[in-house]
């Protein structure tokens, strides 16, 4: 099995911000007589440019960048503004740009394909990506091999590339000949270390022609990639990376320490709020009263019914024939551990009192209370350690269940500090299981009987069957190469990472194999230090059997298992895959040793100190000098006056607090869609609301979750959805549609050229006059900051005369990547406009492409859907939708118990959504209602469409029996966006195709309105 590739727009962001820099940068390439050391003289052999031996005697290198700074600098500015970044004043680091980019997204596909287009672009072909790690190399090295036929198919070339190894020198003189795309991956270590090694890269050797290995790399003035810069540019190696005579350098990382013209922001929140990596629940484990006490409890969960009252899994000792063992027992309200353990004097007086299923505690008599996931007594280490790894086991095949059905292979990760804790070898060499190793398959088949007792039909329960407990887990550490045994990884005085090259290789080997339900591995042990540079899309669980180690960070530990799952055939399960939702079947669960508070708590410190740039309020500053565009493509700057007008707004709608922090009011309007505005900044709402969204408000975005809070485990059908009522509706609704779209181009033409004359403004290119004066100089730090001078006065121009340019805009071309019309259609348009129109592309080329593709696509758009039909066809949704879902909720939260739901509680989404339910549900005019799965979805040309809502009522007492609903805030078509305003009239036409009359399509923004509609 193979992972596939796609296009991710984040991604195509990210490399277009990067060629964006540069643009007007002519596409050349350049030569240079290559060294060729102290070897026999070049003869004539055929070839100007070979000598007799067949070597080269030209080297390609980078062409040298043609355009003045101050234009490099207004083209990172237009990006940074394109970006909502911060605008960078000067060219600091000149020719230095930050690409920020959150663990999991694909940091290092996104700079390989930045290269393809570099090269594209502007003919530059030469590469070096610097490495601060053997993981990160390994990590890097696989991921060039995994999209080499991705990047093949794309581009129709493909990247040589090569690991530095200062015993191999002869890449070096390869990547220096060579006119394609070469790249050169090399450790700080390599240049930058004291080791004799990393001098050879300096010094002249005989081997490779009395030359300096350096000397040659740098005459190739190459473009330097450096990954992970906060890990690599110390003094010494900074000086160091000078020596490469780069032409420029590009800095990728999740977490910079110095940022040089940020051109590229993919942060925690961003990555988070886009689902562009997994959600992390946590699965937290406190010990408490450790001290004077000797009554062993721990509290594994709570599990909540609408059919019973709660039952808590509390593991206690019992005394048996043999001495005291531990076991799990389903506890009630009322039962006494006393009589319970068989008489245990400890646990005298430990009469449960309540069971709390919404705040998942117990609590007894003696006033002892436990909450989910609390162990209680003298508890060893070792014991901890049994726990957590049950505890990883029994989630493993709670969620392993669903993904299966789904084609999802899952992983779970076990770091632990020491080998012989899995594996200890006899004199002899034979190999035995450690401590952690004989818990785990202990564990493990008790887990497992539980699971083969539900029947041997079933497929997953077949799949567990052949699987042997010896095969199921696997270990990946250090080989020693004499004795073919693991042995533990080696780490330095100061770091806490390994450089063992030899266990990444296994690991990164190994890495789509594990993806396959023919490998039987599942669960895998690791080295702790191991937890940088590599990672498996597949690992839905991490386990850290050690204490919490403050030199480690959380967002490290949990690296390894961000990265969004494929299936079994390689694509990734994302927002592109139909009927899903990302962060239902994409949870990352971390087992800790520590509880929840204290995981989420420190985790959050980090992200919130890793998003140290974003701005923290909602006034006058952050407004001020903001460009909004509608949908119309119109801009408007957001000026002193109107910053201020927006500003009193948010202050008498309770929007900011007195530091000016959003509150919860805010986020309540925001999600009621009925935020307050100013008049004249109502058609530019929903880009306002973007804007505000990169303001951090910390405790606002809950990026983890407590695992042990989800105490409704799993959903699943009650009677009503087997009764004749709701059958009923789900037959006339399961029918699956096409969509044609068939509409006369000269129409659209037409209206493309009405809408271009009536509303295309582009503004002239306008320059800014500022005189300052230089104050009194205070420091060599006011100095650097560039604070010295003061602005006195500016003056804004215009330039009314043409824009001159040496650059040739390919405009029907540029359009059409816009649009994705055709050639000829374009160019009807672009000949239909007046002359004053088109006159406005040679004033201001870029905007004029930029606001024309918008208008023309909102035309097309429109054209679309007033064009669009649906057709019927034969297939038809499968009922397992309902059947076989991921839904998990947590009950006061996001799930509330129904009646006449098909659930026996309902897993909701917003506020609105539950107080819609509950009407449902209390209303005596409702016979059963639905909330439809992602798995039911209509097609339409702006992306899939899931309604919200399938609702039956009672016969004679409305007009339309069955109703599917869409439940909005506001259900003014201003205040929808373009795309759910296209969405529901497809809604419309395909529920209409459906309908005998009884069957009903609408939005509504509560159950009034609902009303209002089928009683007609």
């Amino acid at each position: 099995m193979r992972i596939k590739f796609k296009h991710q727009p984040f991604q195509l962001d990210a490399v277009k911000s990067v060629v964006g820099a540069f643009y007007g940068q002519p596409n050349e390439s350049s030569r240079f007589t290559l060294d060729k050391g102290r070897r026999q003289k070049a003869e004539y052999a055929g070839d100007l440019f070979q000598t007799a031996n067949n070597e080269p005697e030209y080297g390609f290198k980078n062409h040298a960048i043609k355009l003045p700074d101050h234009d490099i600098l207004r083209n990172i500015q237009a990006v940074q503004r394109e970006n909502g970044l911060k605008i960078s004043e000067r060219l600091e680091g000149q020719y230095n740009l930050t690409v920020e980019m959150e663990t999991g997204t694909g940091k290092t596909y996104t700079y390989i394909r930045t290269m393809f287009e570099l090269y594209k672009k502007y003919g530059w072909s030469k590469f070096i990506i610097v490495v601060p790690s053997i993981a990160i190399r390994e990590g890097v090295l696989k991921t060039f091999q995994m999209t080499e036929d991705h990047f093949m198919a794309e581009y129709g070339s493909k990247v040589r590339y090569f690991v530095y190894n200062s015993k191999q020198l002869h890449h070096i003189e390869r990547f220096a000949a060579d006119a394609g795309i070469n790249v050169m991956i090399i450790n700080s270590q390599a240049f930058a270390a004291r080791g004799q090694d990393a001098r050879r890269i300096y010094m002249e050797l005989d081997e490779f022609h009395t030359r300096r290995p350096m000397d040659v790399i740098a005459g190739t003035n190459p473009i330097l990639i450096i990954d992970e810069p906060q890990s690599v540019e110390g003094q010494k190696t900074k000086e160091s990376l000078k020596l490469f005579n780069p032409l420029f350098t590009l800095r990728y990382s999740a977490t910079h320490r110095e940022e040089y013209n940020k051109v590229y922001r993919l942060d925690a929140l961003d990555a988070y709020n886009m689902k562009l990596v997994k959600k992390i629940s946590v699965k937290g484990i406190s010990v408490k009263g450790t001290s004077g006490t000797e009554s062993y409890l721990y509290l594994e969960g709570i599990d909540v019914s609408d059919k019973h009252a709660p039952i808590a899994r509390l593991e206690l000792e019992i005394r048996t024939k043999t001495g005291l063992s531990k076991k799990t027992l389903r506890i009630r309200s009322g039962d006494d551990m006393y009589p319970l353990s068989g008489r245990l004097e400890q646990y005298r007086g430990y009469k449960v009192s309540e069971i709390n299923g919404r705040n998942n505690t117990v609590s007894f008599i003696n006033g002892v209370t436990l909450r989910a996931g609390d162990v209680q007594g003298d508890v060893s280490e070792l014991h901890l350690r049994r726990i957590q790894i049950r505890e990883t086991i029994k989630s493993h095949l709670e969620k392993e269940r669903v993904l299966f059905y789904k084609g999802i292979k899952m992983l779970s990760l076990f770091f632990i500090d020491e080998v012989a804790k899995y594996r200890q070898y006899d004199q002899d060499g034979s190999e035995h299981n450690g401590v952690y190793a004989g818990m785990f398959e202990e564990e493990y088949m008790d887990l497992l009987n539980e699971q083969l007792s539900l029947g041997s039909d079933d497929p997953y329960v077949q799949y567990l069957n052949g699987i042997h407990v010896k095969e199921t887990h696997k270990g990946y550490f250090s080989i020693d190469k004499r004795s073919s045994r693991f042995i533990d990884s080696k780490v330095s005085a100061r770091e806490t990472d390994s450089d063992d090259a030899d266990a990444y290789d296994l690991i990164m080997r190994d890495k789509e194999r594990l993806l396959s339900f023919e490998e039987p591995t599942r669960f895998i042990f690791s080295h702790s230090a191991l937890k940088e540079g590599w990672d498996n899309p597949n690992v839905f669980q991490i386990c850290t059997l050690k204490y919490s180690d403050s030199a480690v960070k959380k967002r490290q530990e949990v690296g390894r298992g961000l990265r969004l799952c494929v299936n079994r055939h390689g694509e990734r399960i994302d927002s592109s895959v139909p009927g899903i939702d990302v962060h239902e079947i994409n949870v990352l669960t971390v087992i800790a040793s520590e509880s929840y508070e204290q995981f989420a708590k420190q985790l959050q410190h980090e992200i919130a100190a890793a998003l140290s740039d974003r701005p923290r309020k909602a006034d006058m500053g952050f407004f001020m000098d903001k460009v909004l565009t509608n949908a119309r493509g119109e801009p408007l700057k957001i000026g002193e006056k109107l910053a201020a007008k927006l500003q009193y707004t948010f202050i008498k709608n309770g929007y900011v607090d007195d530091q000016f922090r959003l509150t919860d009011d805010y986020y309540a309007a925001v999600e009621r869609q009925d935020v307050k505005l100013p008049n004249e900044l109502l058609p530019y709402k929903e880009p306002l609301i973007e804007m505000i969204k990169t303001i951090y408000a910390a405790g606002k975005e809950e990026m983890t979750e407590n695992d042990r809070d989800r105490n409704i485990p799993s959903v699943t059908v009650n009677g009503n959805f087997y009764k004749k009522e709701f059958k009923e509706l789900w037959d006339r609704i399961n029918r699956k549609s096409v969509y044609t779209v068939r509409f006369d181009s000269g129409e659209l033409v037409r209206n493309c050229i009405a809408a271009l004359d009536a509303d295309l403004r582009v503004p002239s290119v306008r320059y800014a006059v500022q005189h300052g004066v230089m104050n009194r100089i205070e420091s060599r730090e006011q100095l650097r900051q560039g604070e010295a001078f003061v602005t006195r006065k500016t003056q804004t121009e215009f330039v009314h005369k043409e824009a001159s340019s040496r650059i040739k805009y390919d405009l029907i071309g540029k359009l059409m990547d816009e649009t994705r019309l055709t050639r000829k259609t374009i160019a009807s348009i672009l000949a239909g406009v007046k002359q004053n129109t088109f006159q406005q592309f040679r004033e201001n080329p870029e905007e004029f492409i930029i606001r024309a593709a918008k208008l023309i696509n909102e035309q097309k758009a429109t054209t679309i859907i007033e064009s669009i039909t649906y057709d019927v066809v034969n297939e038809t949704f499968h009922t397992d939708i309902f059947t076989q879902n991921t839904l998990k909720g947590q009950l006061g939260h996001n799930a509330v118990s129904a009646e006449k739901h098909i659930y026996d509680y309902v897993v909701t989404d917003s506020k609105i959504e539950r107080a819609f339910a509950q009407a449902l549900d209390t209303s005596q005019e409702v016979q059963i209602y639905a909330k439809l799965p992602r798995g039911f979805f209509i097609p339409t040309p702006v992306g899939n469409y899931n309604p919200d809502w399938a609702i039956v009522f009672k016969e004679g007492t409305v007009r339309h029996i069955y109703f599917i609903a869409e439940t909005k805030g506001s259900i003014d078509s201003m205040e929808l966006r373009e795309v759910e305003k296209a969405k529901i009239e497809c809604a419309r036409k395909h529920f209409a195709r459906l309908s005998t009359g009884q069957l009903k399509y609408d939005v509504v923004n509560n159950y009034e309105k609902l009303l209002e509609i089928v009683k007609g």
